[in-house]
């Protein structure tokens, strides 16, 4: 899963989107204080469908809002232990959709159901790599320089206190156990065999696949849910962790 990724700047993909969708708004100005570096909770740019062929960029909170939920972070209730001070409740990770619940997931069904998908542009996204034994974080980049286009579901929600309209979105997700680089990322489960660990990746739509992915059925978009392949990415933070690793003797 991802939990941290930069926001695409605008001079970036404006062209680049418009050459393969036609049409693209985009706000005139990002509200202020807006982060380039994009966490959960986060304001960020995605961008849906205009309904006729092209594209709108809209702002919004990156962590998708359950319909009817009545504050913007769905808090979640720790389990008590007797005899000791409850901990505190925590926002539901709501920022990564998997894709193999999306259509069932109470928080998530409506979007993925209705066909409210969106792409996610960003500059690099955050994953943790453990072979060293630490922490060792990579920034994923396309070898081409060009952004990514993330796959993504939106959704608006209305404040009931205040009637303010929301947008807010995650990031799909898929299984990677299989992906001769992806699956080298986050901490692995000691408990589990290497093709069990069920691995995360956010999946990258390319140019020719965006306007299926933004008003195709539901069927052409999972079609499209698959980890981008090897070559598609950097390997800057891969051969740094390899050599970490080759001098350590592994």
């Amino acid at each position: 899963m991802c939990n941290l990724y930069h926001m695409s700047p605008r001079d970036d993909f404006e062209i680049f989107v418009r050459r393969h969708l036609g049409r693209l708004w985009l706000p005139e100005a990002a509200p202020e204080g807006i982060k380039p570096t994009v966490g959960p909770f986060d304001t960020g740019l995605f961008l849906r469908t205009d309904g006729e062929g092209g594209a709108v960029g809209e702002v919004g909170q990156w962590g998708l809002i359950r319909p009817g939920a009545p504050a913007r972070k769905d808090m979640m209730q720790p389990k008590t232990v007797p005899g000791k001070k409850p901990p505190a409740a925590r926002p539901r990770s709501t920022n990564n959709a998997r894709s193999e619940t999306v259509a069932t997931s109470p928080t998530f069904r409506a979007a993925w159901n209705e066909g409210r998908r969106c792409l996610i542009p960003a500059t690099w996204y955050q994953e943790p790599n453990w072979e060293t034994g630490r922490n060792v974080w990579w920034q994923l980049k396309r070898t081409d320089g060009l952004p990514w286009m993330l796959a993504g579901i939106w959704n608006r929600w209305t404040d009931p206190t205040t009637g303010e309209i929301v947008p807010n979105y995650t990031l799909l997700t898929c299984n990677c156990d299989d992906h001769p680089m992806l699956a080298r990322l986050h901490r692995p489960d000691p408990k589990l065999p290497a093709d069990k660990q069920d691995k995360r990746a956010v999946i990258q739509v390319e140019p020719e696949h965006w306007a299926t992915w933004l008003t195709g059925t539901v069927d052409e978009a999972r079609a499209l849910i698959r980890p981008a392949p090897v070559e598609v990415f950097d390997q800057t933070d891969t051969a740094r962790t390899d050599a970490l690793l080759a001098r350590a003797g592994r």
